[in-house]
């Protein structure tokens, strides 16, 4: 009989932790605005990537659009800032060129490294851009 007991208020008290355990989880609403966030400041990335390197229309491999066949990429904080990496290519004829891009708490550029020597030339424009052969 006592052990009965025992396992009844051990169950009760396992589940009630449970449901406590889960309830906090799922009303925690810092990891879902953190992931918003994130996603604004990718989406802001796309555009600077565009516009800095203004080559035309790009394929952009990031961290909201994965594919994990052309490589990883990520999407965190850095001081006041971001930092974003990904991947783009200029058509399905040309390779996949990684980058990583540094922005302010402003999600203004900083900061781009790119691995595409067609782009070599344009380093000496703009401060902001390095080429990595």
């Amino acid at each position: 009989m006592n052990h009965r007991v025992g396992r009844l208020l051990f169950g009760l008290g396992v589940g009630l932790l449970a449901a406590f355990l889960a309830f906090r989880w799922a009303s925690d609403t810092g990891p879902r605005m953190e992931r918003q966030l994130q996603e604004t400041v990718v989406m802001a990335s796309r555009g600077l990537l565009v516009a800095t390197l203004a080559v035309g229309d790009l394929e952009i491999v990031d961290p909201v659009a994965p594919d994990r066949k052309v490589g990883k990429t990520y999407v965190y904080r850095a001081g006041n800032g971001w930092e974003v990496s990904g991947y783009y290519r200029r058509s399905d004829r040309d390779l996949w060129h990684p980058y990583l891009m540094l922005l302010d708490s402003e999600q203004e550029l900083q900061h781009l490294k790119v691995s595409d020597t067609g782009l070599l030339d344009r380093q000496d424009e703009n401060p902001m851009l390095e080429v990595l052969p």
